[in-house]
């Protein structure tokens, strides 16, 4: 059954998250779009990926969610919720996110740089962290070296962010740079801002010059 599609004011928006923290604002326009600018502690999940694989990976389908959209597309994205199973849609910001911009609302964004700047960068940032987010299949055959190895799917779990400190300045890449900036949404919520996210992922950091890339034992067997 289809849910109700429900206009919300940016005044309501504002509303429904104060009276309840654990509603999910999840974005999802495209990466670009989202890393230019998003609404503060909003989740991204854009729809030129895998939308919906990876709402019901990282969502409780009884999570309460206000989507945010490209305009025309939010009775689409719903739909699609609505049929994966999550029940508590909420409704949508009317005039996306640029109504929010328009009403002088705080925004955050994510900074997105090249492989070949993080290669100019490594060797002077003592505090620069590689965070590769991808599955550990896919680290093993091949990454930067002394990367974090923490995927997608367990970025939430505290316990694996114990590897990270305050103090790191986080790069952020998983294959072509969708994942990542679902990651850096996540790490943003959780209060790291030190972050950016590596345009085009690892299909360029593999050819930059200037980064050392390594394979685990087991991908050499």
């Amino acid at each position: 059954m289809k849910q109700s599609i429900q206009p919300l004011s940016v005044a309501d928006l504002k509303r429904m998250k104060s009276e309840d923290e654990s509603i999910i604002i999840l974005d999802s326009r495209n990466a670009g779009a989202f890393t230019d600018g998003f609404v503060p502690g909003s989740l991204f999940i854009g729809r030129d990926g895998n939308f919906v694989e990876w709402a019901l990976d990282l969502l409780s389908p009884s999570a309460r969610i206000i989507l945010i959209a490209e305009t025309g597309k939010e009775a689409e994205n719903i739909n699609l919720l609505t049929d994966a199973g999550f029940t508590h849609i909420e409704g949508f910001l009317e005039g996306g996110f640029d109504a929010w911009k328009a009403a002088g609302e705080d925004i955050d964004m994510i900074i997105n740089v090249d492989a070949a700047e993080m290669a100019m960068d490594i060797p002077f940032d003592e505090n620069l962290v590689v965070l590769d987010v991808r599955r550990p299949v896919e680290y093993a055959e091949g990454h930067v070296e002394n990367a974090v190895n923490i995927p997608l799917s367990d970025l939430s779990d505290p316990g694996n962010l114990v590897q990270l400190e305050e103090r790191d300045n986080l790069y952020i890449h998983c294959v072509r740079g969708y994942r990542s900036v679902i990651a850096a949404s996540i790490l943003k919520q959780q209060g790291y801002n030190n972050l950016r996210n590596i345009s085009g992922g690892w299909e360029f950091i593999r050819h930059t010059k200037g980064i050392k890339i390594v394979k685990e034992a087991s991908a050499l067997n």
